[in-house]
């Protein structure tokens, strides 16, 4: 019976630390665009110059009273708490990338696997959140 409990939380702690963090910060974003991988985790410059190279949908899932703090210019806001969630995102493009970002990247790597569940082609997660992206020191509007 201890080996089952030891297994699970090692499985419990694997998935958590596979979705927190795994992107590669040296990664060229021509590396990243070509990984297989439907969702990839990016750190901030190469959420920025993803979004500059392919365009896409910048995704904000995060509640609106946080959006009242400031998004990412030009983010769609859905969040992610909505019970219609899943359907609200049924109007963006699958076939186009997109930059799914939450407060700190939690809520935004469930919103992916959302995202891929329903046959988006490519996201791209942006680790740390709107948190990593406004202490590297970029602008946010309101």
């Amino acid at each position: 019976m201890k080996k089952i409990g030891i297994t699970l939380s090692g499985i419990v702690i694997m998935s958590l630390l596979a979705c927190s963090g795994n992107s590669n910060p040296e990664a060229t974003t021509e590396q990243i665009t070509q990984q297989q991988e439907v969702v990839v985790d990016v750190t901030v410059e190469q959420f920025k110059t993803l979004i500059v190279e392919q365009g896409g949908t910048v995704l904000d899932v995060r509640t609106p009273e946080e959006w009242a703090e400031g998004t990412i210019a030009n983010a769609q806001k859905i969040n992610y708490f909505d019970e219609s969630f899943a359907t609200q995102v049924e109007s963006l493009d699958k076939t186009a990338p997109v930059f799914v970002y939450c407060k700190a990247g939690g809520r935004s790597a469930s919103a992916a696997q959302v995202l891929k569940d329903k046959g988006f082609s490519k996201i791209y997660n942006l680790d740390g959140g709107i948190t990593a992206w406004a202490a590297a020191g970029n602008e946010t509007v309101k």
